[in-house]
């Protein structure tokens, strides 16, 4: 069996999975059936409850594919269309009609068992952004941390001064 055969197979394999499945019947109803636009009218949690739409798309990629640029890459477009989303005034739920990340994300999925290196750049490129933010998030919440405890020690010595 030669290596194109072996591709072939492992691609047939991994399309008949369970999981994909499902990450195929959540794209079909939540992006193609406006579903995910339609989540997104209740008030305060419609983006939040379409977020865990990503969660097969993850699990896929974690363990099916074993891939952590493709993995930060689906959790790119997640997040994004959650934020596009909370934009008020109805504008994100118009929005999200046209951004479709669940396309977005079994679109890189798909590329990604191809083969295909133009798909594969992307991917690379938004694990790379993902990364980025993932590393001043976390210098974020180190700061203010930080300045908790710089502020926590002002106030102790404060009130000690002055009792």
């Amino acid at each position: 069996m030669n290596k194109k055969e072996k591709k072939q197979i492992r691609r047939k394999l991994l399309m008949e999975n369970k999981a994909y499945q499902t990450m195929a019947l959540l794209t079909r109803y939540m992006d193609r059936y406006y579903l995910d636009a339609l989540i997104g009218f209740i008030p305060g949690w419609g983006d939040a409850i379409a977020l865990f739409s990503v969660i097969p798309f993850v699990y896929f990629s974690v363990c099916f594919i074993k891939s952590i640029p493709l993995t930060l890459a689906i959790l790119n477009n997640a997040l994004r269309d959650f934020l596009l989303g909370l934009i008020p005034f109805f504008v994100g739920d118009i929005i999200d009609i046209f951004h479709r990340a669940n396309i977005q994300n079994l679109e890189l999925i798909q590329g990604y068992i191809d083969g295909d290196e133009a798909v594969i750049r992307k991917v690379n490129r938004k694990a790379w952004q993902s990364a980025i933010i993932l590393v001043l998030l976390l210098l974020f919440i180190a700061l203010m941390i930080w300045a908790l405890i710089r502020l926590g020690s002002y106030l102790i010595s404060f009130i000690s001064s002055v009792f």
